[in-house]
């Protein structure tokens, strides 16, 4: 029995097994499936690497944004979670400075480390990320080198899930466990990985998304201060008897960056207007009593929207420690109101459910969602919005029918029911 066969057979053991249940929980077949995966992922390593020694299987999760719609890049408050679908990698060290990443569904990437500058024509790419990753760990004071990675992912690019900052902080955790012996804390992993996004991938994202991948569970995260508060929710919806179901209603968040931008750049605009770089900064009471002073001084920017996605901010910051208390008094009822007034608000106010008006496929998601739930459950837009995907909370004893019928409209496989994870990038070696 080779190297490769002998780490396949691993994934068997007891201990090996109780692991993925951690990672991915006991939903139907989950098990086998996640396995099976394991094992494809070892087999082409060997195809394409062939490499002697242990291999770490690397995975980082997903995210879903429960509450605080675009509320972190102004220093707002989040509720999220990570996820059991994850971006995975059966990864080996090399003794030079060249990254080479197999990733399936794309063309293989090989770069060196040598040069970590920011490249204009990388901006988007995978190979901007490793760099900005690289870069970030040594600025950090931290160790970085050469890897061969073959990579799979569940979170599906577009999704809504946060497939780049899964991305980003698998990267971390690659450079992190192979070169610095996991040493990397949660949140300097989550900066890091921002960093990358922002710098090199050329995408203006707040830090949520990356700080739910990088800790893991469901947590309350406030971004007043540069060292983020963040704090676990222990909270069983699948013991309350209901799902986390998410919709992919057909759009892509692909090429969508400029909507994306205009959300903090107008919010922004309103905190200057009162000698403010974010909203967290400015009184609501204040805002609302000098609106017709705001109009006449936001010149530079549609005045009225970005005072309505101002409105939104506050109101959802409100939002979120509402839903925490709700859920620390056990009271479901009033966590989801306030989930739906989430979705409601991110629609008239915010304006992130689509981009155009001839792609409403979101709008249509929403829709169905609360024809099936407005009297048990919750649904809101997913993430940054504009496409993409709709957070559903539905009760077990119509998620076969919730499925179906969501599934008649947007297609075969466009819903996830989804676990939370309690945890963030993980490690399992094989073969040592």
């Amino acid at each position: 029995m080779n190297r490769y066969a002998q780490m396949i057979s691993e994934l068997k053991t007891p201990e090996v097994m109780k692991r993925l249940t951690y990672l991915y929980g006991q939903r139907g077949g989950m098990l086998v499936a996640q396995s099976a995966r394991y094992s494809h992922l070892l087999k082409r390593h060997e195809e394409l690497v062939g490499y002697e020694g242990p291999i770490a299987m690397i995975s980082a999760p997903g995210r879903t944004e429960i509450g605080g719609n675009h509320t972190d890049h102004n220093r707002g408050k989040v509720l999220a979670a990570a996820v059991n679908l994850d971006t995975l990698a059966a990864v080996s060290p090399r003794p030079d400075s060249t990254v080479n990443i197999y990733s399936e569904g794309y063309a293989p990437l090989s770069l060196t480390l040598d040069d970590l500058s920011v490249r204009e024509a990388e901006k988007g790419t995978t190979a901007a990320l490793v760099r900005g990753v690289a870069d970030g760990l040594k600025k950090a004071g931290l160790r970085v080198g050469g890897f061969d990675a073959v990579m799979t992912s569940t979170v599906r690019s577009g999704s809504g899930l946060s497939s780049s900052a899964a991305v980003e902080v698998l990267l971390c955790a690659i450079f992190d466990e192979l070169y610095n012996d996991g040493k990397l804390d949660f949140k300097r992993r989550a900066q890091i990985s921002q960093y990358a996004e922002n710098v090199y991938f050329g995408k203006p994202s707040g830090l949520m998304d990356q700080m739910a991948s990088s800790a893991g569970g469901l947590v309350y995260i406030d971004f007043q201060d540069d060292d983020a508060e963040v704090r676990e929710i222990s909270y069983d919806f699948a013991a309350r008897g209901y799902a986390l179901v998410v919709v992919n209603s057909g759009g892509s968040h692909d090429n969508l960056t400029e909507f994306y931008a205009a959300i903090p750049q107008e919010m922004r605009a309103v905190a200057a207007c009162f000698g403010e770089t974010y909203l967290r900064r400015v009184q609501p009471e204040q805002f609302m009593q000098t609106l017709p002073q705001l109009r006449e001084r936001l010149r530079d920017v549609n005045a009225d929207r970005a005072i309505l996605r101002a409105a939104h901010y506050f109101a959802e910051n409100r939002r979120v420690a509402d839903e925490v208390s709700a859920l620390q008094a056990d009271d479901l009822q009033a966590f989801f109101r306030l989930v739906t007034e989430s979705g409601r608000s991110s629609f008239c106010y915010l304006q992130n459910i689509f981009a155009t008006p001839d792609r409403q496929e979101l709008s249509l998601a929403l829709m169905l969602a609360e024809s099936k739930l407005y009297k048990d459950g919750a649904w809101r837009v997913h993430g940054g919005g504009f496409a993409g995907t709709t957070l559903n909370f539905v009760p077990k004893r119509s998620l076969d029918s919730f499925v179906r019928e969501m599934e008649a409209v947007f297609g075969a496989h466009s819903c996830n029911v989804l676990d939370i994870r309690p945890v963030g990038p993980a490690c399992i070696r094989l073969g040592l």
